[in-house]
This record gives structure tokens, C-alpha cells and sequence, in this order.
């Protein structure tokens, strides 16, 4: 093989390589967040591990994007918890137009370490939510917060972990299809 073809090779095989990394770096850059809670990214578990006898205070954030029609606030804005039990709270939203509306939430824990420890087992932040013209909708969130917390000594100063949410639209900002 000539020096230019063999030049050739390998700049295809580098652009091939370089578009495979940059299609798979958004899903490795999650499952990195995801096992090391980078950024404030929760865990997702099944069942909580049972109570320490250790409490902390976890407070609650909610936002809106302006370009969703939507009233969106927790229940309660901190609740104190034992680290390792299960707990639920809730979130309510309002659809303010008088239109279907879809929405869809993201999440973050802060302080940031504490994201690695806070797991959660059912959330409305999985899925998109759809409110019709005026509803309101109890949305409930299941978590735990790890007792490994309490063996790290980087989490050893936290006393209040913080769980926001910010709800935005989906199918840019568009109505969502009337049912029937």
C-alpha cells in the first residue's frame, strides 16, 4: 500500500472513530455521572436499605422554564429523614393553560458529592408528564438517602441535602395533542 493511500486510511479511520465517540459520549458521560453522582446525579434503586437511626434534612426546590404554561411547587420545602428508610413526598403541578400541555422535569442533588447517596425508587422526573387546560396533579417522589453517606468522609459536614427540580417543555413548547 502506498504512503497515501495508507494516509488516507487512517483519516477515515480517525473521522469514523471520532464520530462513534462523539454519538456514544452523551450516554457514557451519563453512566459516569450516574455511578459517581457528578454534578448532583441520583442513583435509582429498587428498595431502600433500612434505617440507621441517623437523620438529615432534605429540602425541596421546584422550577419552571418560562416557556411552560405551568405552576409547579412542593408540598413541603424540607422534611427530615432517616438515612437508609424510605420516604415519599410530593410535588404539585398546575397546567395555567387552557390547553393539554407536556412537560418533563430534571433533576440535580446539591450539595453535589450528596448526589451519589440520594437514590431514588420512583420519581415523576422519569417520564413526561401531560396536565390537561387548569389541572393540578399530586406527583409523588420515593427516595432514600444511602447510609454509605455516613462512612464518607467527604460527606461527613453535610447536613441538608437539596433536591431541585426544573420542569420544562416538551415538543418544543407545544400543546400536547388533544386525546380522543
Amino acid at each position: 500500500m502506498n504512503p497515501m493511500h495508507r494516509t488516507a486510511l487512517f483519516a477515515v479511520a480517525g473521522v469514523a472513530a471520532m464520530t462513534g465517540l462523539g454519538f456514544a459520549s452523551v450516554p457514557l458521560y451519563d453512566l459516569f455521572c450516574a455511578a459517581t453522582g457528578l454534578g448532583g446525579t441520583t442513583q435509582r434503586g429498587e428498595a431502600a436499605p433500612g434505617a440507621t437511626g441517623n437523620r438529615i434534612t432534605v429540602a425541596f426546590d421546584s422550577n419552571v422554564s418560562p416557556k411552560l404554561a405551568w405552576k409547579f411547587r412542593p408540598e413541603v420545602e424540607r422534611t427530615t429523614v432517616d438515612v437508609g428508610a424510605r420516604d415519599m413526598e410530593f410535588f404539585v403541578a398546575t397546567n395555567t393553560s387552557d390547553k393539554p400541555v407536556t412537560g418533563t422535569a430534571t433533576y440535580n442533588v446539591s450539595p453535589a458529592q450528596a448526589g451519589r447517596y440520594f437514590t431514588k425508587i420512583e420519581c415523576f422526573c422519569f417520564t413526561e408528564q401531560v396536565l390537561q387546560p387548569g389541572e393540578s396533579v399530586r406527583m409523588p417522589v420515593i427516595f432514600y438517602v444511602d447510609p454509605k453517606l455516613l462512612d464518607d468522609p467527604n460527606a461527613r459536614d453535610i447536613d441538608t441535602i437539596t433536591l431541585s427540580y426544573t420542569f420544562y417543555p416538551t415538543g418544543n413548547g407545544k400543546a400536547a395533542p388533544e386525546a380522543g
